[in-house]
């Protein structure tokens, strides 16, 4: 069975924002599904290793909440 995780990621505002954060989580192993909610402010990953999806999203300079 896939994981499906809700990150709450705050700082979000813009296209850029979720141009950022794609680029760095979908090439995660294991991530099968990306789904950003700019509005909710939240991203939704189905799949991947939830420290590395962690990392990618900080990586794309975001903190999650």
């Amino acid at each position: 069975m896939t994981t499906k995780r809700i990150y709450s990621v705050p700082d979000m505002s813009c296209d850029h924002c979720v141009q950022a954060i794609t680029g760095q989580v979908a090439p995660v192993e294991g991530v099968t599904d990306l789904a950003i909610d700019l509005e909710a402010k939240t991203v939704t990953v189905t799949g991947g290793d939830d420290a590395a999806v962690v990392a990618a999203i900080d990586e794309a300079g975001f903190d999650i909440a």
